[in-house]
């Protein structure tokens, strides 16, 4: 949690429009991405109705605002926006008016307003609130406490999780008067969120540019999507396959793509858990507000883990581990011939059971097992000799329970018992198994 920059905000939840299926019944809501086009899935019902104070100031940045509210009012979300001076020179206040259907106040004195002190209606009501972009100036305002127009009159206000997004020139962004307003804001329980390197629009290059909106849905998203049941612990995932050299060319792997393992790591990190990412090859973007530990091999992935084991409260083994390696790796390429070709194969190191055996006090270990066949009979099995607390097991035969969906079907299963999942979106599947581990944890305690 402090790697990532999050204090602890209390238990609170975010949802999105009601579901629309995609033929399976699944409910799993997908909307268009506002800039970059595509679909992106969301986890449905948990980001409707929270209320988003979006504040905006006077940076060239302010058009990708646009996107964060489109973005937020989407998942559901009531979006206040309310702008700066300055910022109406960079984008009109009724783009956020259509976008929003919410009025976008300016000035703190307009008298066409409902009969309350609209600042601090909107402090109040407010379950987040983002300011993106924040400029030097505004920065400065709120670090001292200077409330001099509507959006700093009404962020002094809020008493709900307050994140903001520098954007300014590169001098600017570092220049020691900035830095120590950023570390006061951070001292007052503000978010600040990195910004990004690159050409600014004034030509330099280097620190100072506005994340993406993605990004910043991203931050929403972690603050309040879920309740902070998981705040405190500390959780292992592994994810995606290994892959096994046989010379410089060619290796032994598996059809893992590591979305199951990610979806996991992403929802303990909005639950409030501190995570650690340990993942083999994928093609997937890293996620956000977790420690990614990249590996490679089986070898490579028992290194990482085992050498983490003691300090972690919950290990989930969701990676696809080579069971086998070449017994011999050749240092040139192997060049064919008229022949078969037969390649000796060795065990790898069995991670899970390793852990089951050294696991210290209180450690809750949860393990995937991926059958075709004879399902509950393999898993209970492993369940069993592995020494471990809880199996999440799927059939790859079963639709949406193979690789490289963005569904999956799994049972629970326990010494207790078994908890048969419908079809559901990776990160509802996450969701659901962190519950029931925390649920079994509740148990044994």
């Amino acid at each position: 949690r402090q790697r990532a920059g999050f204090p602890v905000w209390g238990n609170r939840r975010f949802c999105v429009k009601k579901p629309e299926t995609n033929g399976t019944g699944s409910g799993i809501l997908r909307r268009e991405s506002p800039r970059w086009g595509g679909e992106r899935k969301v986890h449905p019902n948990m980001m409707k109705g929270k209320t988003v104070l979006l504040g905006v100031s006077g940076g060239i940045a302010a058009y990708k605002a646009a996107y964060v509210a489109s973005g937020l009012t989407k998942m559901g979300c009531d979006v206040h926006v309310i702008m700066t001076p300055h910022a109406v020179n960079f984008i009109n206040p009724i783009t956020f008016e259509t976008l929003t259907g919410n009025k976008c106040p300016v000035d703190t004195f307009d008298r066409n307003f409902e009969f309350h002190v609209e600042h601090v209606s909107l402090a109040k009501k407010a379950d987040l609130c983002l300011i993106a972009p924040a400029t030097a100036n505004v920065l400065a305002k709120l670090a001292h406490g200077i409330a001099d127009d509507m959006l700093t009159t009404t962020v002094l206000a809020c008493r709900c999780p307050k994140i903001v997004f520098p954007a300014m020139n590169t001098r600017m962004y570092e220049a020691p008067v900035t830095q120590d307003n950023l570390e006061t804001l951070r001292k007052y329980g503000y978010v600040v969120a990195e910004p990004d390197a690159g050409r600014l629009a004034c030509g330099d290059v280097g620190a100072g540019k506005l994340p993406e909106p993605d990004v910043i849905l991203d931050y929403a998203r972690q603050a309040i999507e879920y309740e902070k049941d998981l705040s405190g612990l500390r959780l292992l995932v592994t994810a995606g396959p290994t892959q096994e050299s046989i010379d410089p060319v060619r290796y032994i792997t598996n059809h893992s793509t590591g979305s199951m393992g990610y979806a996991i790591a992403r929802v303990a990190a909005r639950r409030g858990a501190s995570v650690t990412l340990v993942s083999g090859p994928t093609a997937l973007e890293k996620p956000r507000f977790v420690e990614t530990v990249d590996v490679v091999s089986a070898a490579d992935m028992f290194r990482e883990v085992t050498s983490r084991q003691a300090e972690q409260d919950i290990i989930i083994k969701a990676a696809a581990v080579a069971d086998y390696r070449p017994s011999q790796v050749y240092e040139d390429k192997v060049k064919k011939g008229d022949g078969e070709l037969s390649i000796p194969l060795s065990r790898t190191q069995d991670i899970l059971q390793y852990l089951g055996e050294h696991r210290p006090e209180g450690q809750f270990l949860c393990g995937f097992s991926m059958e075709t066949q004879n399902m509950l009979e393999n898993s209970r099995k492993k369940l069993e000799k592995k020494k471990v607390d809880m199996i999440a097991a799927n059939n790859l035969k079963v639709p949406g329970a193979g690789f490289g969906t963005a569904t999956n079907v799994i049972t629970i299963i326990t010494k207790d018992g078994e908890e048969e999942l419908p079809l559901l979106s990776k990160e509802e599947t996450a969701d659901r198994l962190l519950t029931a581990i925390l649920r079994e944890r509740g148990k044994k305690d």
